[in-house]
């Protein structure tokens, strides 16, 4: 074969290996922060406090986005700024500009009536003010102890249904875990909260 036959194989043989552009805009976190406990407001009311190893804001995705993926824990305030509820979840989202939360993992509610919810899933409308998941949830009330597929509840949890209900069942086997608050930024180490409830520190 002649030289010149040979030196054309050879370079028709080389490709370039390189890997696709990385678009950081699509996926760096325009804010990420460590160590968070603070209090959000709208329109000048505080709503609620947000307990959370990390907190990341991503505006480049679509929807936009506050991504909790180490943890979660809220206290949810009422007009009066009193303790209405606390939530626990093990990752959330928050799509901001939908004002939509969805909290996945052991997600846990206690109320300051006693109330206490369990699932693995739950979304929370801020703008039709509503709580709804798609998923096995369990519920306890002083009155009853129901569990189905399927629930629906106000954001203060005091008009709720479960349908796709499996029946009532025994205290004993529905919700062994209770919302645990972080202590301090350092570290997961976990706290009961208090019984009485009480905001907590101001930003």
């Amino acid at each position: 074969m002649p030289f010149y036959s040979i030196f054309l194989c050879a370079c028709q043989e080389q490709k370039s290996h390189t890997a696709p552009a990385i678009h950081d805009r699509d996926s760096v976190a325009l804010m990420t922060t460590r160590g968070v406990n603070t209090l959000i407001s709208d329109s000048g009311v505080i709503k609620y406090r947000i307990v959370s190893e990390e907190w990341q804001v991503n505006q480049n995705v679509n929807p936009s986005r506050w991504i909790f993926e180490k943890g979660l824990f809220l206290e949810q305030f009422d007009e009066k700024f009193h303790v209405n509820s606390y939530i626990q979840a093990d990752t959330a989202y928050y799509y901001d500009r939908m004002k939509l939360w969805e909290l996945r993992g052991r997600v846990r509610i206690l109320t300051k009536d006693g109330l206490r919810f369990a699932s693995e899933q739950l979304f929370w409308d801020e703008s039709k003010h509503e709580l709804y998941s798609h998923v096995f949830s369990q519920l306890i009330t002083p009155e009853r102890q129901l569990q189905g597929s399927y629930f629906r509840s106000d954001e203060k949890m005091t008009k709720y249904y479960v349908s796709n209900s499996k029946g009532s069942f025994e205290r004993g086997d529905m919700i062994s875990e209770e919302p645990t608050s972080p202590a301090g930024s350092s570290g997961p180490v976990m706290q009961r909260p208090p019984v009485e409830p009480r905001p907590g520190s101001s930003r």
